[in-house]
């Protein structure tokens, strides 16, 4: 697909996973306003096991290119103005093959960090009786960058601020302790339920604040230790 430069190298990563595994509802905060942005069928519990759903990897952008809202959005009748929003996450890649990980060896699994940009359309999220797949898969609608950070020079992925601005105004702002489900947990339940393969790509939830993209708006996504991902957006 693309490659990111390694944090500290002159080496790059290869981006190709097999699948893109999401986290919703992994900050308490988020899961307070999942009604209000059309992320609607869950009750505000904080969830008993990691809430997950796919994105397509044909998704997926590098840093600097741009998000496109689609043109046949327009052709719906959607009984709500048309969203799409921005949401920043912390994701990371699989290093090998795992299956029945326990959270003692998880980050033997891991390979590396990055930021990512799910970016949801809220009316098709909302709408599809599958689940989230689609509003979730639109092409461009899964940036990371701007860097890889390998598992050994992130230091302590827990404790990690995240922040995010549209056009320079800070709209999220945690930090990675808040997750309900560690990155640990997540790869010891996700690798219970099937095998994650070397280069998959897993994003670990967002925190509150997420909000409505338009044509024109910049987005970035800074998390410490990693970078800023920035990427403009524009209407097809």
């Amino acid at each position: 697909m693309f490659k990111l430069p390694i944090s500290g190298t002159d080496e790059e990563y290869r981006v190709n996973p097999s699948k893109i595994i999401a986290l919703g509802l992994n900050y308490n905060d988020h899961i307070k306003e999942s009604v209000s942005v059309l992320a609607g069928g869950f009750k505000p519990e904080q969830p008993t096991e990691p809430v997950i759903f796919p994105k397509a990897p044909s998704a997926l952008i590098s840093h600097g290119q741009e998000i496109v809202i689609p043109s046949f959005l327009r052709d719906y009748n959607f009984d709500a103005p048309l969203r799409t929003d921005y949401e920043a996450e912390l994701a990371f890649f699989i290093k090998k093959d795992c299956r029945n990980v326990s959270a003692a060896d998880a980050m033997s699994c891991v390979a590396g960090f990055t930021c990512l940009n799910d970016v949801s359309q809220r009316n098709i999220q909302t709408g599809d009786r599958s689940g989230w797949f689609r509003g979730k898969s639109f092409d461009t609608f899964c940036p990371v960058g701007p860097v890889f950070v390998r598992t050994e020079d992130i230091g302590d992925p827990q404790n990690l601020e995240i922040e995010c601005r549209l056009n320079g105004r800070t709209v999220q702002k945690s930090n990675t302790a808040m997750m309900i489900f560690s990155i640990a947990r997540i790869v010891e339940v996700l690798s219970s339920w099937f095998t994650l393969k070397e280069g998959d790509l897993i994003s670990t939830g967002t925190p509150s604040g997420v909000g409505a993209l338009e044509n024109g708006d910049i987005v970035e996504i800074e998390i410490e230790k990693i970078g800023i991902l920035r990427n403009s957006v524009i209407e097809e």
